[in-house]
């Protein structure tokens, strides 16, 4: 049996021609030769049955990371957004000379297609920060099993992405970090990577100000390679307490404050796997009809 699904496909046209010369001959053919052609083609169907299974693709699964891979990188990546002090988050982190990257939701704490949220979307992306999909309404996508709902808490946000700002992620983050081979399934078929987190500043828990400040800097006692961190945008205390720390601590220990894509050995280009022009705002710019916050 072919290896490669190319290697399948030239078997089925090969058979397929086959099995079109033994109709010809079994049809040209008297009752004593019948029987031998119809052999013949019973031996061409059992063959183009394995063929085909071998050409068809086995399930794909989206890639899981759950740390960065680039040495002396740190990502800070931002949950549940934008909201109130998503351009404050921008501004401490250009003023840094760092990069972050934005986990948004469609329809969460608030509609996406609002004029206050296409203009924080844009402001980050157009100062090369990296926007990336957190799904729809923030639900528990392991608790969904049906896969048309999976599907369109990935599709409501592509849209959104791509009418607003021309773009499609390539990468998401599942709600609460929880995911299902559906929830794979769904993302593979979005061509879109899942991304989790390997030091959680504990913000979205109850954690302090304070106690964040002492998980950041647990890790960078740990000497570790790198960080993959999780912070949630819509904490007053994360975005101008914990995060003006983390940058100076990671910084100071020359670690490079970069974007999901870049700490994963992935290029600019690639935090996008479709650009094009932003669309005209029109009435489908709403969030009516659509799942609300944590439903599916």
């Amino acid at each position: 049996m072919p290896s490669t699904p190319e290697g399948a496909l030239c078997m089925v046209s090969a058979l397929l021609s086959t099995s079109f010369l033994l109709s010809f001959l079994f049809r040209q053919a008297g009752p004593a030769s019948k029987k031998s052609v119809m052999g013949g083609l019973a031996l061409v169907a059992s063959k183009f049955t394995a063929a085909s299974a071998a050409a068809i693709p086995r399930q794909r699964l989206a890639n899981v990371f759950k740390s960065c891979t680039v040495p002396n990188t740190v990502a800070l990546t931002f949950d549940d957004g934008p909201y109130i002090w998503h351009k404050g988050i921008v501004d401490m982190l250009d003023a840094a000379g760092a990069k972050g990257t934005f986990f948004m939701n469609g329809y969460n704490y608030g509609c996406v297609y609002s004029n206050e949220t296409v203009d924080q979307m844009e402001y980050s992306y157009s100062r090369g920060h990296q926007i990336a999909s957190h799904t729809w309404g923030h639900a528990h996508l392991s608790d969904i099993l049906d896969e048309a709902q999976m599907e369109r808490q990935f599709e409501l946000s592509d849209t959104a992405f791509s009418k607003i700002l021309g773009v499609v992620p390539t990468f998401m983050r599942p709600p609460y970090g929880e995911y299902s081979d559906l929830v794979l399934k769904v993302a593979a078929d979005h061509n879109q990577n899942v991304i989790i987190w390997d030091v959680d500043s504990g913000d979205s828990v109850g954690a302090t100000a304070e106690q964040s400040k002492q998980t950041y800097l647990a890790a960078v006692d740990s000497k570790a390679s790198n960080v993959l961190t999780l912070n949630h945008e819509t904490h007053q205390s994360s975005a101008e307490d914990v995060l003006p720390f983390a940058i100076k601590t990671f910084q100071a220990k020359g670690y490079r404050l970069v974007t999901v894509a870049e700490c994963l050995g992935y290029k600019a280009r690639d935090m996008y796997q479709r650009k094009t022009k932003p669309a005209v705002r029109d009435d489908t710019w709403t969030c009516d009809g659509t799942p609300g916050p944590g439903q599916s």
